[in-house]
């Protein structure tokens, strides 16, 4: 459920107040970028890669950011101490403005747009199925957070009529790029692999975490190549997002999947403690209005 207060540039207002523009170039073609994070103990978790990403992606598909990131980043607080909110999940977006049927001249080349809501309960497990030629991995723009989501909203929900969680977006050149909203994973022994960002996969935060910042002795993780086969085969398959952290999969289309939980289970123990080092070091007295 969104929480009462929402970010319009640099205001705070209730979630029902009208501030956008029918004529706002951003909203008519989903000419915009976003990130979804977790904010814990009143904390944005990972905000400097959050930020980093919009950066890029920003940057490729010509949308204008704030100069300022440790405005927007004040601002975002500020809107989870308005809201009361001090662990939820938040949603930022800068949308475009300008470009052809652009409304008035507002001075911004973009609006920053962001709102908290309760973290979503996702249970223990997931049901995935397949949707073929789905990520163009030679794209440009591959691997971008944009606002056109509607493909992936409709795949999701056919995949959710039919009885699954998820979908495994496959590319191609028939691999397993990504999930609509998460990065997936298998597990074979002490093996971990999640396909690389040349798979048309998105370069997810906690995919970045796991990748540059978990040693578990015994335990090595890296990229490589899947398809389907790799996964229906692996002794464990999981997906990871903001929201799901390191949830694993039971079945993908008729297929039961995972034989063990063992390296999931390490993984989920060192990136808790990797959170709650990251929320204690950037901890900070509440923003002043």
């Amino acid at each position: 459920m969104l929480h009462r207060f929402v970010l319009h540039n640099d205001r705070i207002q209730e979630a029902t107040e009208q501030s956008l523009s029918p004529g706002q170039m951003g909203l008519l073609s989903g000419w915009g970028v976003f990130s979804t994070l977790r904010v814990a103990d009143g904390v944005l978790f990972a905000w400097q890669r959050h930020w980093a990403r919009i950066t890029r992606d920003a940057k490729a598909l010509h949308v204008p950011l704030p100069e300022d990131s440790e405005r927007v980043h004040q601002n975002l607080v500020r809107l989870v101490e308005a809201n009361g909110a001090p662990d939820c999940t938040l949603r930022l977006v800068i949308v475009r403005n300008g470009g052809v049927w652009a409304g008035p001249d507002t001075g911004r080349g973009s609006d920053v747009i962001a709102l908290t809501a309760n973290s979503k309960d996702w249970g223990t497990g997931v049901k995935l199925a397949y949707q073929s030629n789905a990520r163009h991995a030679a794209s440009q723009f591959a691997g971008a957070k944009i606002l056109s989501w509607a493909m992936n909203l409709t795949w999701l929900e056919t995949a959710q009529a039919r009885g699954f969680d998820e979908v495994i977006l496959l590319n191609e050149r028939g691999e397993a790029a990504e999930c609509t909203s998460a990065n997936i994973f298998i597990a074979d022994g002490n093996q971990v692999w999640t396909p690389p960002l040349s798979s048309g996969c998105l370069p997810g935060i906690t995919r970045e975490v796991l990748l540059t910042e978990m040693r578990i002795p015994g335990i090595r993780i890296g990229e490589k190549m899947l398809m389907p086969t790799d996964l229906e085969l692996a002794d464990e398959v999981f997906i990871t997002s903001t929201t799901r952290n390191l949830l694993p999969v039971v079945q993908i289309e008729q297929k039961n999947t995972g034989r063990t939980d063992r390296a999931r289970h390490a993984l989920t123990e060192a990136f808790s403690a990797y959170v709650s080092k990251y929320v204690a070091a950037h901890k900070a007295a509440p923003v002043t209005r």
